[in-house]
């Protein structure tokens, strides 16, 4: 049987899709931004085969649905777990080719793992910083000077959307497929 990209169901918050309180303190507000970036990350891979996310579609980029997946679980591990509470811990992915944060190295033969890896990360770095607060800081080895956590949650933010954006262009040259929420099934 073919792997596929499971659909998600979308996390709502007072009542609205958009799962991002629309009232709420700072860190309830973050917090909801990222996870729905997140999830509109995997909404844009909902329903494609293995080989569907592993395929370029914009020549002569080589970026592809399953490298963004394997680059967002870097900079998820790089951000929070290894700069931030500074878990001595490896790259994600760290077989030969997988270099350019996940990026390169997209095969379809381990997008079900990848995806898995994935998740994985998200679930390890929401428990890092669980609790802790957004005034908490660390000196960044890639920036030479102190960032709060605050700071990590809104560069997360903006990668996601970057890379969602590409997302976006990725999905719509495969199937035709646009939108923020889930395909119909």
């Amino acid at each position: 049987m073919t792997w596929t990209a499971p659909r998600i169901e979308r996390t709502t918050a007072d009542g609205d899709q958009l799962n991002v309180p629309s009232t709420a303190d700072e860190r309830a507000m973050l917090e909801g931004w990222l996870r729905w970036h997140r999830e509109t990350l995997l909404t844009k891979c909902a329903g494609l085969t293995a080989a569907q996310l592993a395929r370029t579609t914009a020549e002569p980029s080589g970026l592809t649905l399953l490298g963004l997946v394997r680059h967002l679980a870097e900079i998820e591990r790089w951000w929070f777990r290894r700069s931030f509470t500074g878990e001595p811990i490896g790259d994600v992915f760290t077989a030969p080719g997988d270099g350019d944060e996940g990026l390169e190295g997209a095969d379809a033969a381990h997008a079900e793992r990848d995806f898995a890896a994935y998740r994985a990360e998200v679930d390890a770095c929401e428990a890092a910083v669980a609790g802790r607060g957004l005034d908490e800081t660390f000196v960044s080895a890639t920036r030479g000077r102190t960032v709060s956590l605050r700071w990590v949650f809104l560069v997360m933010i903006q990668e996601y959307a970057r890379h969602n954006g590409h997302a976006d262009l990725l999905r719509e040259r495969i199937d035709g497929a646009t939108g923020d929420y889930p395909p119909p099934a």
